[in-house]
C-alpha cells in the first residue's frame, strides 16, 4: 500500500503537530491536507523550505491560537436554540446537522463553518445535546444544542423541565372520565 510523506505545518487532531514528518494515504493529503495548506509534500526543498519559515509559522500559530483562547473565553457556555418538527415520542423527522448548528452558532454571535463542529452522533432527538465547535487546531469549546419544537419548548428545556409530549393531541371526552372513575371504584 503507498503512502506519501508530508510535513505538518500545524496541528492536525490524531496525525501529529506542527513540523512533524508524517506518512498518510495518498487520497487524504491530494484531497484534504495539501489543498488546505495543513500540509506540505516532504521533499528536500520543502523540507527547507520549512526549516527556513519555521519560526514566522509558529510566531503565526501562537498569534492565532491566542485570538482563539480569547474568542473561547468569551463564549464560554454558549447556548443555541435549534426549532424542529418531531414525533410524540420526541424523535425528530430527519436530524439536526453540524450545518444546521454552524447556522444557529453564527446568528448567536460565533461565526463558524460546519467544518468547526463535531458531533459525536447525529442528533435525532428533541432534547439538550452538547456538541464542540473547533476554534483552533488546539483550542475548542463546548457548545449546548437545544433542539425543541417551539422557544417555549426551548426555555423549558432550558431551565431544566422535563418535556411531556405534547399536551394538546389527547383530550379527555366528558363520557371518559365517568368510565375511569367507575372502572377505578370498581377494582378497588
Amino acid at each position: 500500500m503507498s503512502q506519501t510523506q508530508l510535513i505538518l505545518l500545524q496541528r492536525v487532531e490524531n496525525l501529529g503537530q506542527m513540523g512533524d514528518i508524517v506518512r498518510v494515504k495518498p487520497g487524504y493529503a491530494r484531497n484534504f491536507l495539501l489543498p488546505q495548506g495543513k500540509a506540505l509534500r516532504a521533499n528536500a526543498q520543502n523540507r527547507q523550505r520549512f526549516e527556513t519559515d519555521r519560526a514566522q509559522l509558529e510566531a503565526q500559530n501562537i498569534k492565532r491560537r491566542e485570538e482563539a483562547e480569547r474568542l473561547a473565553e468569551r463564549m464560554h457556555g454558549l447556548s443555541v436554540v435549534i426549532i424542529r418538527q418531531a414525533g410524540d415520542s420526541g424523535s425528530l423527522y430527519g436530524s439536526v446537522t453540524p450545518r444546521d448548528i454552524a447556522i444557529a452558532t453564527t446568528e448567536a454571535g460565533l461565526t463558524v463553518s460546519r467544518t468547526q463542529v463535531v458531533l459525536d452522533e447525529p442528533i435525532k432527538q428533541l432534547g439538550l445535546v452538547e456538541a464542540r465547535v473547533i476554534l483552533h487546531p488546539e483550542v475548542s469549546i463546548s457548545i449546548t444544542v437545544n433542539v425543541a419544537r417551539s422557544t417555549e419548548e426551548a426555555e423549558r428545556q432550558a431551565r431544566g423541565e422535563a418535556i411531556a409530549p405534547e399536551e394538546d393531541e389527547y383530550v379527555l371526552e366528558a363520557g371518559d372520565e365517568d368510565e375511569d372513575a367507575e372502572g377505578a371504584s370498581t377494582e378497588a
